[in-house]
């Protein structure tokens, strides 16, 4: 594992709304009020759909990525069809905002960050 701060990712699910509103929010909402720099995507099924070659670049570097999203194993079968597997090195971690309360995802997500003072 890297010593490197991890890469956030918080997907909106827009078109499919698997994921329940309040958790949506409540997760959105930690991660804003937290300082740590993270990225929102509208819809990863979408991206996956369209082979966007954002996920390719969101897996790049040695950075670990936390994802916030559905089931992880949806999101094994989105990268793979996008073109972009998941590394199978532990560096991705999947938190699945269907079943998991909102703050133990938000928690899961911020563990060991440190938000950097905005100017």
């Amino acid at each position: 594992m890297s010593d490197l701060p991890a890469k956030i990712l918080y997907c909106r699910c827009a078109f499919a709304q698997a994921v329940p509103e309040a958790t949506k929010n409540a997760v959105l909402e930690r991660l804003c009020e937290s300082g740590v720099s993270f990225e929102s995507v509208s819809d990863l099924c979408e991206m996956s759909a369209r082979k966007d070659p954002r996920l390719a670049e969101i897996l790049s570097g040695d950075e670990p990525v936390r994802i916030a999203a559905c089931y992880p194993r949806a999101l094994k079968w989105l990268f793979h069809h996008a073109g972009s597997p998941l590394p199978e090195d532990g560096r991705v971690e999947v938190l699945n905002m269907r079943d998991t309360p909102a703050d133990a995802v938000a928690d899961a997500l911020l563990a060991d960050s440190t938000s950097s003072p905005t100017p």
